[in-house]
């Protein structure tokens, strides 16, 4: 029989780990060894100590029920190294592979997936962590208190044993079968916490809209209706959980109850010891009692939780991975970028941002675009890198279609937000890199300007905190301009990522990437990049108009006044 999806999953992260789960596992019935030996000590130190007239006999049996439970709790002090060197590691691969498959999902152009991609990574992953480290310790108290327990009793007294097994098997079944429901339940409540990082992520990209249309009250009303929805899937969750009355009865509070007031008889007519009964006693309150408590409360959260949460993201990871490109397609023979009469909108009934642009830019060839706020510079670097899909028109490198996987190979996109990772800085310059010598990473460090920064951080090998720790935001731009000067992609766009540099910065590391070879594509922050670039697109709304510095200066107005307002 296949292994379901969520089991396959846990096994996949899990494997790597045996060796801890065996020591766990170890411990852990050591840890056991009280609660079995306790009824069956308990009945000797009564029957042959204290009602024998033999007190020390019956101290002597309590003793050496001390002395395992002293051994008892070193076995527990020794299970959680374990429980952690089985779990931790699970949390990082488990975050790994969601991450990636969020990307998947996300290059794929999955509507939203960045919204639920989040609840994932930040929720749900940490949620199985979380969950897995609280069911196995849970779960080890479940067997090992409740089968040391039975096991125990049955050798004290078995025809007690069969009794409360059966009214413990009852009480199972009773709960068996209300776990369908729960985790149907338990999925819906996951779903609503998706959509709700869902609709929120979209609000909160679009705030800049929501407050210039006055939509305020709309955006909080669409999200307060995934809020209501996921409030009701809780409570509908919640009821389920009545099920443990039943369950705790049968499982825990009957066998008991129904023992203590028979032992007159049972002592009496049946043959039982008083011993027999007092260690009896002992099993139900001290093992199956917490077992049968466990069931209910881990198994109908914990375990619950935790199946429907990998099963969720077993779901999530069984997005095929796309075979990453070696080159791009045997047709395309140049790195020339063309647009063809491209038309884009954000929404069918928006006025479009580029409309019919047709554009193009030779191998080699340094563009500078220029042009007013909201004039769609950033939209066009996001077409010309396969982020975005025109509606009509079509994108083209070396006259091919531009297909994105094969883009992420020949573009490198440095956006103006500088993305810095908590790793070394060798590893933040080389990530487009992998393989860069010291030599390589030398150069790019001086051809942008990087190079007091490395000195003050202390060389390659300084860790970056995340967020960037002490970075200033004109060191992190340099950061990512040399990760992009040391990227083998024969094509580099920047969108405004050299905002936060003053100007000469600006110009020494423009003029690097410039010399560097290949193409240079720059979504100008001042006028001054256009004036050191080949060409310049200058974008006013639907109109775009392409040429050089001194072409534009006398065909343009717009550009002219650009260029006054700019040096004024």
């Amino acid at each position: 029989m296949t292994a379901p999806p969520a089991a396959r999953l846990l096994h996949r992260h899990v494997r790597g780990q045996w060796p801890a789960v065996r020591r766990l596992a170890a411990w852990s019935a050591v840890e056991a060894v009280p609660t079995f030996a306790s009824g069956l000590l308990l009945s000797r130190a009564v029957d042959r100590g204290f009602l024998a007239g033999r007190p020390l006999t019956g101290l002597g049996w309590l003793a050496a029920l001390a002395v395992l439970y002293v051994v008892g709790a070193v076995a527990t002090g020794r299970v959680y190294p374990w429980l952690a060197a089985t779990v931790e590691p699970l949390r990082d691969s488990l975050v790994g592979e969601v991450v990636s498959a969020a990307l998947r999902r996300m290059t794929g152009g999955a509507p939203d997936a960045a919204g639920a991609g989040v609840s994932q990574v930040t929720e749900q992953a940490e949620a199985v962590r979380a969950l897995l480290g609280a069911a196995l310790r849970n779960v080890r108290q479940l067997l090992s208190a409740g089968v040391a327990a039975l096991v125990g009793l049955t050798l004290l007294a078995p025809r007690l044993a069969l009794a409360v097994g059966l009214s413990v098997a009852l009480g199972v079944a009773v709960f068996g079968a209300f776990v369908g429901l729960q985790v149907r339940r338990y999925r819906a409540v996951v779903l609503r916490a998706e959509e709700i990082g869902e609709s929120a992520a979209a609000v909160v990209h679009g705030v800049r809209d929501v407050v210039a249309c006055a939509a305020e009250d709309r955006a909080a009303d669409t999200v307060g209706r995934v809020v209501d929805a996921q409030a009701r899937a809780l409570r509908a969750y919640a009821r389920t959980r009545l099920v443990r009355l039943p369950v705790l009865a049968l499982g825990v509070h009957l066998p008991l109850l129904a023992l203590l007031l028979l032992s007159p008889y049972l002592t009496a007519h049946q043959g039982f010891t008083a011993g027999d009964i007092a260690g009896a006693v002992a099993y139900l309150v001290t093992g199956l009692q917490p077992a049968v408590t466990v069931l209910v409360d881990a198994g109908g959260t914990l375990l619950l939780s935790l199946a429907v949460v990998l099963g969720r993201l077993a779901e999530i990871c069984a997005v095929p991975a796309a075979a990453a490109p070696s080159a791009l397609p045997a047709a395309v023979e140049s790195f020339d970028v063309e647009t063809e009469r491209v038309t884009f909108a954000y929404s069918p009934r928006a006025a479009p941002v580029i409309e019919d642009l047709s554009l193009y830019v030779p191998e080699g060839t340094h563009l500078a675009v220029v042009g007013p706020s909201g004039t769609g510079k950033s939209t066009l670097a996001n077409l010309l890198t396969g982020l975005l899909a025109p509606q009509r028109g079509r994108v083209t490198l070396g006259g091919v279609p531009l297909d994105p996987a094969h883009a992420r190979t020949a573009i490198t996109l440095i956006p103006q937000e500088s993305y810095i990772f908590a790793a070394p800085l060798r590893d933040n310059l080389a990530y487009l890199c992998p393989q860069a010598s010291k030599a390589r990473l030398d150069d790019a460090v001086h051809a942008v300007g990087l190079g007091e920064t490395v000195e003050r951080l202390g060389g390659y090998d300084a860790e970056i905190p995340p967020g960037g720790g002490g970075l200033s935001q004109g060191e992190r731009q340099l950061v990512t301009l040399a990760r992009a000067y040391l990227s083998p992609a024969p094509i580099l766009v920047l969108d405004e990522a050299t905002s936060h540099l003053h100007p000469a910065a600006e110009a020494r590391a423009e003029r690097a990437l410039a010399d560097r070879g290949g193409t240079l594509i720059v979504i100008a922050h001042r006028i001054s990049s256009a004036e050191r670039a080949d060409m310049i697109l200058l974008l006013d709304g639907p109109s775009a108009v392409l040429g050089t510095h001194e072409t534009l200066l006398r065909r343009s107005p717009l550009y002219a006044e650009l260029v006054g307002h700019w040096h004024t």
